[in-house]
């Protein structure tokens, strides 16, 4: 992808107390204000191959608030495909225009199909894809969140050589697309945390198929109910960690994530002396969405 990109950096968590460990956190957000973190790394190869194969549009999945449909219409904008995105929640059709993440993509020229909760589940069935090419014309598709073997293969560069001396590499999980990526490419000392998002420990079956290595653990005690499923106190340690060290962090993923290795920190659960770095997976688009959500329940919004 043809994009100015910043590059991302280890920036320090100079942490309240002295408990022993380092903790750094990449700052893979910077990479590029809409196409960010691990959104440019899955589209990075996956683009390259649509091109090469000669395909005009893109198709792809997601929810009202999806960073991935933002990032999907901008790229593909960017490089010149048309994009198509299915969205799940045919209630969103009249309400476009008053969805931040929906709006966006609309602005970058993507056409949208809504589709029904229970249609939406039989996304990856062929005759649910058939269907959509007799509606649409031939089209690469991209699986919802991203994940498939050339989206692993771009979350396989996010380490650099800088990586080696960290003991730990942390973070969120979604579809497992990332954290496959870093499993492939950490070294045989570095053990790879992922912090789930969502409820159940399901996706250490996703995640098996696209690593062989063992170094790696799924974290699910900090979903907070599930995927999307916040509450006040998630919310108080985004906003004071923003405070404190001025980074911004999503709800939906690195919000959670970095809850859990400070909590982890508390519990003792890193030894002493422990180096570790979490990745920024960006997200952050998706912040004004939920503080829509919050302001209709009378909870405290993110700042």
């Amino acid at each position: 992808m043809i994009f100015k990109l910043e590059h991302s950096v280890n920036q320090p968590i100079v942490l309240s107390e002295n408990r022993g460990v380092e903790l750094y956190i990449k700052r893979e957000d910077k990479i590029h204000p809409f196409v960010s973190g691990n959104k440019y790394r899955k589209l990075k190869y996956n683009l390259i191959d649509a091109e090469n194969k000669g395909f005009k549009t893109l198709l792809t999945f997601g929810g009202a608030y999806s960073n991935h449909i933002a990032a999907v219409a901008l790229a593909g904008q960017n490089q010149g495909f048309k994009t198509i995105g299915i969205i799940r929640g045919e209630e969103l059709k009249n309400k476009v225009d008053d969805n931040a993440t929906l709006s966006f993509a609309k602005q970058c020229g993507m056409q949208f199909r809504f589709v029904s909760r229970e249609d939406y589940r039989n996304k990856t069935s062929q005759n649910f894809i058939d269907n959509l090419k007799e509606e649409f014309g031939a089209f690469y598709l991209i699986p919802e969140g991203g994940t498939n073997p050339l989206a692993i293969k771009g979350c396989e560069e996010i380490l650099n050589d800088d990586d080696a001396n960290f003991d730990f590499i942390c973070t969120s999980v979604g579809t497992g697309g990332t954290v496959s990526g870093l499993i492939n490419c950490s070294k045989p000392s570095q053990q790879v945390l992922g912090f789930s998002a969502l409820k159940g420990d399901f996706l250490k079956e996703d995640i098996s198929r696209f690593v062989t290595k063992t170094n790696w653990k799924l974290v699910v005690d900090y979903h907070f109910g599930g995927y999307a499923k916040i509450n006040e106190a998630l919310i108080s340690f985004i906003n004071d960690f923003k405070t404190d060290y001025q980074i911004p962090l999503d709800p939906i993923y690195t919000g959670k994530m970095m809850f859990g290795i400070f909590d982890l920190i508390d519990k003792g659960f890193f030894s002493k002396g422990s180096k570790i770095l979490a990745i920024h997976t960006g997200g952050l688009q998706g912040v004004s969405g939920m503080n829509a959500i919050l302001k209709k329940k009378n909870l405290p919004i993110i700042e």
